[in-house]
């Protein structure tokens, strides 16, 4: 099929990097890998953060008309054969897709669309209604969040309207077996001490959940009794002042930006990878994390649960609980059997439930038998 694909929040080819957009284009390769041809309908954004109605109907007007536009070009050459939006909720609804599939005559299907009942009537009525109505419309909802189906279920006329996937990437190499050198690769390169253990965290540093999440990371860190390890910090933003003074006094280590491929290898070298996950959604890096081996320590926020199998693969603590996460950290960096075992058992389930491969095969599955019935 020829798939138009839609990204209202951050379009697929954004140059700032995200776990939207790593998840966008993980859903663009798993289209491609069942042979369809996949194209970026608009780079045309949505998000109205601030809860104003004028606003929020201005992007309605523009979003309308660019579906216009889209029909008309459609019809004059080669339009799709399904329409295929990312990521749908109450900030960044789709005013473009349901329109140009309803006008096309084609299938319209919203992956990780999020309705918040608690939204109607509120600042942000009006993408609400959106957002319910597309779902409503929709021929098929993609989850990828397990929370998010509590209130899309019910909005669906059938079971069969919805799948769900687990969050997926593609199956990098297991560097684990390169674990001595790549560690002491990063020991030099930022001064590290081998002889500690390494936690690991990598975030955008960014206000709002993010530097919440750093806040209390800091917290439980201050909670140790002890300085005896390495915080290593792998990310860049407009917090980072901030989140370097939260760090003041303990032996933290900031790498900034790494690169996709060196952030794996950072990864296999550590021995926790340790993020609160405030507001996460499930978090990009705590897959990767996993799909290193790397035991994760994480709060139980949104869809993290899909990720970590709390006492199979890492440890999950109530979100922002700074004195039980601090806790986690103290009890499995005691234990080097328990790591072990996560760490195995953290490579297995990412091969088995979160792997690229499997995800596309679900979700083309899906698809062919939405349109050939």
């Amino acid at each position: 099929m020829r798939i138009a694909f839609y990204a209202p929040m951050k379009p697929p080819d954004s140059p700032v990097p995200s776990g939207d957009r790593t998840i966008a284009r993980a859903l663009i390769r798993a289209l491609d890998m069942g042979g369809h041809d996949v194209f970026i309908a608009s780079q045309f954004q949505s998000r109205e953060p601030l809860g104003d109605p004028d606003r929020q109907r201005a992007v309605q007007e523009e979003g309308g008309a660019i579906a216009t536009s889209l029909v008309e070009t459609y019809r004059g050459s080669d339009g799709p054969d399904l329409w295929f939006t990312y990521h749908l909720y109450y900030k960044a609804p789709d005013w473009i897709g349901p329109i140009v599939a309803g006008e096309m005559g084609i299938p319209y299907v919203a992956a990780e669309a999020s309705h918040a009942p608690k939204r109607a009537g509120g600042r942000w009525d009006i993408n609400h209604c959106q957002v319910e109505k597309s779902v409503v419309e929709a021929d098929l909802i993609v989850g990828l969040n397990s929370l998010d189906a509590r209130c899309i279920r019910p909005l669906l006329s059938g079971p069969e309207k919805m799948i769900q996937l687990r969050p997926f990437m593609e199956a990098p190499a297991d560097l684990r077996y390169d674990r001595h050198g790549l560690r002491k690769t990063w020991s030099e390169r930022f001064g590290i001490p081998l002889d500690r253990p390494w936690y690991l965290a990598a975030a955008m540093m960014r206000p709002g959940a993010k530097l919440q999440s750093y806040s209390t990371l800091a917290e439980a860190l201050r909670k140790l009794g002890s300085e005896n390890y390495a915080l290593i910090i792998a990310g860049d933003g407009p917090a980072r002042e901030e989140i370097e003074a939260l760090c003041k006094s303990l032996p933290v280590y900031f790498t900034g930006e790494v690169r996709a491929e060196d952030l794996l290898g950072l990864m296999s070298s550590s021995d926790l990878f340790v993020w609160p996950a405030i507001d996460e959604a499930y978090g990009m890096a705590i897959l990767e994390a996993q799909s290193q081996g790397l035991p994760v320590i994480a709060g139980r926020s949104g869809g993290v649960g899909d990720i970590v199998r709390d006492g199979e693969t890492g440890t999950l603590v109530p979100v922002g609980d700074a004195e039980a996460f601090a806790a986690a950290i103290r009890e499995l960096t005691m234990d080097v059997q328990a790591r072990q075992d996560m760490s195995q058992n953290a490579r297995q389930v990412f091969e088995r439930d979160h792997t690229l491969d499997f995800a596309s095969a679900q979700l083309n599955q899906a698809l062919e038998a939405l349109v050939h019935g």
